[in-house]
């Protein structure tokens, strides 16, 4: 009796402890701001239309410290969220910066660029860039902030060669340049933490390193971007002191603040996936690993694909692995559920009184076959499109071969009479907008089809004012083929650009508006919208 007693306190206090953990609740965090990061990326992309709209007076008046300052501000949104744009907004302020005749300006416009070239993965082109620049004449802040940079690139490429030769010096040149920053830096300041943490790490001086990030975190009120790198900083230091719980809660810190500045070149969240994998939260960690590649990819930060790209595969073979082993386990427990229900049916003609189990039984069986049945319908309602596309698939295929030959046909006829002049009308004459629009008529035919009242049903979802209303020749608008592609179960985003000869962001931003509007849960929506009856 004592026993049964102690085990049943040591797993009250088990399960207190469980419910206490302070990671649960942080991780329960990072999956609703995961949830609700597209709403973060709209904001940004609003801010950033805002800036845009000073340009155009900016350059009427020709207000060139205005405009370089604009710039950097841009860049500063732009950074670690969309390369190319960060780019572009940092050469322009390299172009204007010679002539406001400032040289800490100039300096601080080469520095962003070699930030901007190495946060892509462009190590080369940052150190070409960063090693031009001219230090003379130049302020301690302005010097300070180059220093830190070229430290930091030096110290990235390091870590991306991950040789035993080359990444020891690469890092030592990097811990001359963030010894000179600091030296630069007051202590009053974020700033002299951030750059005495990472010399510290790089150093090998761990604790020192924690100790610093710890006081950066607790003494200085941050913006989110700092506050991310500082608490993945001290996650990664923490992880090599093998004080691994507390790496876990300072990378969901990470992963959250990165999230909410919709910053897209991250390492918080691969890493995380990383830790977690470790304590076999395998599903976990496989979302958060593609997520860190769809952030890597939408930065277009070659180094971070190939970082997560190495880690991808081993996640995933560790989850196919145990879906592996849950599929043994439970081929074994069929097996032997297989077998009970005969003896159970058995005992049933033998015993009158085990009725009231083989009444629970039935109940079972009917709960499955409603399952069943609503499976078959899944399976009727995809065999449908998919027989509806294909018939479609080989109609148009065979259109387009006719077309082509019929062109090919023309091409030669041209060329055998040596009407080379005509040629050139034949082949401008290919009219790709119109092959296009009847692509998109076709789709729309067959679509509404197979769901004549999506529309109607769609349009549930909104207010009166909000409704899409259809013009006398339209079947489909471009906003509604978003969604009825979505209804065919395609919900990559890429594809569904290409088909629609759209940009990501564009998609990204007219599905987000679409689901702002709605009048039914954000949350519930694409599962509303696979809810529409097929015909």
């Amino acid at each position: 009796m004592r026993k049964v007693t102690g085990f049943i306190i040591l797993w009250i206090l088990f399960t207190l402890q469980g419910f206490s953990n302070p990671a649960d609740a942080l991780l329960a965090e990072l999956d609703e701001q995961i949830a609700n990061r597209e709403q973060y990326i709209l904001e940004k992309l609003e801010r950033i239309d805002k800036l845009k709209e000073n340009i155009g007076p900016a350059l009427e008046r020709r207000d060139y410290s205005f405009l370089y300052n604009l710039f950097d501000k841009l860049n500063g949104e732009y950074s670690s969220f969309i390369y190319d744009s960060a780019f572009v907004y940092v050469n322009r302020m390299n172009r204007i910066a010679p002539l406001l005749g400032d040289p800490d300006r100039l300096l601080h416009a080469r520095s962003i660029m070699g930030f901007t070239l190495l946060s892509s993965g462009l190590f080369k082109e940052s150190l070409d860039t960063l090693l031009k620049a001219d230090l003379k004449k130049c302020s301690s802040p302005a010097i300070q902030e180059y220093y830190r940079i070229a430290a930091r690139t030096y110290y990235d490429l390091a870590d991306y060669d991950n040789d035993a030769h080359f990444a020891a010096i690469y890092r030592r040149v990097g811990n001359q340049y963030q010894d000179s920053a600091i030296g630069r830096t007051s202590e009053n300041t974020p700033e002299y933490w951030s750059a005495l943490g990472l010399y510290k790490m790089k150093t090998n001086d761990l604790r020192g390193s924690a100790d610093a990030f710890n006081f950066l975190l607790s003494e200085y009120d941050l913006t989110l971007h700092q506050y991310a790198i500082a608490t993945s900083s001290v996650a990664y230091v923490y992880t090599l002191l093998d004080r691994k719980n507390e790496a876990i809660e300072m990378l969901i810190r990470a992963a959250i603040a990165d999230i909410k500045s919709s910053t897209k070149e991250t390492v918080a969240l691969r890493n995380l996936a990383v830790l977690l994998m470790d304590h076999g939260e395998i599903d976990r960690a496989y979302r958060y690993i593609k997520i860190a590649l769809e952030d890597a990819t939408f930065y277009n930060a070659r180094h971070r694909k190939i970082e997560v790209g190495s880690v991808l595969p081993i996640i995933e073979g560790e989850r196919l692995r145990i879906v592996e082993s849950q599929k043994k386990k439970l081929s074994r427990y069929t097996v032997v559920l297989s077998v009970l229900s005969i003896l159970v049916l058995i005992f049933t003609v033998i015993i009158f009184v085990q009725l009231r189990k083989l009444v629970r039984v039935r109940k079972v069986l009917q709960g499955y076959n409603v399952n069943l049945l609503e499976m078959n319908h899944k399976l009727e309602e995809a065999n449908i499109i998919k027989e509806e596309y294909i018939g479609n698939f080989f109609n148009m295929n065979s259109e387009f071969i006719e077309k082509l030959d019929s062109y090919r046909k023309s091409l030669q006829r041209k060329i055998a009479v040596r009407q080379f002049d005509d040629l050139a009308n034949v082949i401008s004459g290919a009219d790709l907008k119109k092959e296009r629009e009847n692509l998109f008529i076709n789709f729309d035919k067959i679509f509404l089809k197979l769901f004549p009242g999506f529309v109607a049903e769609f349009n549930k979802f909104f207010r009166e004012e909000d409704r899409f209303v259809l013009k006398h020749d339209e079947l489909l608008n471009s906003d509604l083929r978003i969604f009825a592609l979505m209804r065919l179960g395609i919900t990559d985003i890429e594809k569904i650009a290409r088909f629609l000869d759209f940009s990501v962001n564009t998609v990204y931003t007219y599905r987000t508006k679409i689901k702002n509007k709605a009048i039914i849960g954000r949350d519930t929506f694409d599962e509303r919208i696979m809810k529409i009856k097929a015909m």
